[in-house]
């Protein structure tokens, strides 16, 4: 497969017919006062909150004599209601006021520590904010980001996980076409307009691996191991086989994130150059890319923090970690490289602590707190399900050809050396008469 001009794979590449579906989950907590005294807190998951991610490939450009491509990939996410729990715009959420949260750990112990304690007095900002679903994930006007933002224009007045990215792309990215190398089919070369990432401690951390998740080359192993960028995750990933399964009657392997993925960087030292700064490595199953969110205290982790060190499930009343729920997993057609399943799941946490010099963070405990976990999921539709099947069927009869010359090659060689066997055995095997001489004498 290769992306060329005019191509059927360049068109499926462009726009993947597949429907994707992002699914939220929000965590409310129940204790808000009981936690700055110290206590467990108390969350409830609430979800999912459902859209469909429409994802075109847009601003397409051929390079390099056909070995390269660049594009942009926006996102935009449409409501379905029908696949949801409640109205994103009506139910509220009580969660962790990370607007204050950066401020004050950004403050404390510096010459702001008194402003920023005046504004969050004058504006009452608490350790926990109240808002709806939709303006947690996509945003909303913060009256002490507001303020912020006449003296530091660089500040955004709003604030939402997902703030600015419904309708907008993540950056250029430049792939390989696949035309040199089969194996190179979509990996990505630049995003950004560069080939590395600069936010973790050492070249490899920094490496850009992979595909986007979308596409991978034909004829996997299951010994392969399998990389992909994901921006959202500020790294590259990489998956290992797990098992055979198939999907809508098509063969596949399902890769997923192994063990030592989530291990710690202070066990497994290959993961070292992602603990920040150097030497500064949280527990297994967390990642902190507080430095790609401008120094914001934000922790990565598996849903439920499964795969993660027990500590952090024992911390947070309300989490229930179970593999088919929580794991991301790939479920690749080997043949084709079609992906025909998949889940990409991940939780958005918060740092917490106490902070002496503000009284809003009471006496709560050191926690990475968690504020909500998605499904980003995809499944082959019944249309491209028996496209695929038929090409897999037309390639195993194409495949099987040389078998079957080679086959029906040995069938007449056998029936030849049967029938030229026959008359021999036939004049060898005939009756006493018929084998005496012609001609007797007495």
């Amino acid at each position: 497969m290769v992306l060329r001009n005019g191509s059927d794979t360049l068109q499926m590449w462009l726009d993947p017919p597949p429907p994707v579906y992002m699914q939220f989950y929000m965590f409310n907590v129940t204790n808000p006062t009981e936690v700055l005294d110290g206590e467990t807190p108390l969350v409830v998951e609430i979800g999912p909150y459902t859209y469909r991610e429409l994802r075109p490939r847009v601003k397409v450009h051929i390079l390099d004599n056909g070995t390269r491509v660049s594009f942009l990939n926006p996102r935009t996410y449409v409501f379905i209601p029908e696949m949801s729990v409640g109205n994103p715009e009506v139910d509220l959420i009580r969660t962790v006021n990370v607007p204050a949260v950066v401020a004050m750990e950004m403050a404390t112990a510096t010459s702001l520590r008194l402003p920023v304690e005046i504004m969050l007095l004058l504006y009452k900002e608490e350790m926990f904010a109240i808002h709806t679903v939709h303006e947690w994930l996509w945003g909303y006007d913060d009256k002490f980001l507001s303020t912020m933002h006449k003296f530091r224009p660089g500040i955004d007045p709003q604030f939402g996980f997902f703030n600015k990215m419904n309708g907008t792309d993540d950056g250029e990215y430049v792939v390989l076409s696949g035309e040199e190398n089969y194996k190179d089919f979509t990996r990505i070369v630049e995003w950004r307009g560069k080939e590395t990432l600069d936010w973790w401690t050492s070249n490899t951390s920094n490496m850009i691996n992979g595909t986007d998740g979308s596409s991978f080359h034909p004829l996997i192993e299951p010994e392969e191991t399998i990389y992909i960028f994901a921006s959202d995750f500020c790294r590259s990933l990489y998956l290992t086989y797990e098992k055979y399964v198939t999907v809508k009657g098509i063969p596949a392997y399902r890769f997923v994130p192994p063990t030592s993925f989530y291990t710690s960087g202070s066990i497994n030292k290959n993961n070292a150059g992602f603990c920040v700064p150097a030497g500064n490595c949280p527990g297994s199953g967390i990642l902190n890319i507080s430095t790609c969110m401008q120094g914001a205290p934000i922790l990565l982790s598996p849903p439920h923090f499964y795969q993660s060190d027990e500590q952090y499930v024992k911390d947070i009343d309300g989490m229930h970690p179970k593999k088919e729920d929580h794991e991301t997993f790939l479920d690749i057609n080997p043949l084709t490289g079609f992906l025909v399943r998949a889940c990409k799941r991940l939780q958005i946490n918060v740092y917490v602590r106490s902070l002496p010099d503000f009284l809003q963070t009471g006496s709560i405990k050191t926690l990475v707190f968690p504020v909500l976990h998605l499904n980003e999921s995809v499944l082959l539709d019944e249309d491209s399900a028996e496209k695929l099947k038929t090409a897999l069927f037309e390639s195993s009869l194409i495949m099987s050809i040389p078998y079957i010359i080679m086959g029906l090659g040995v069938i007449f060689g056998v029936v030849f050396v049967v029938l030229a066997c026959r008359p021999y055995r036939a004049k060898e095997e005939g009756s006493e008469d018929e084998r005496a001489p012609l001609i007797r004498t007495s």
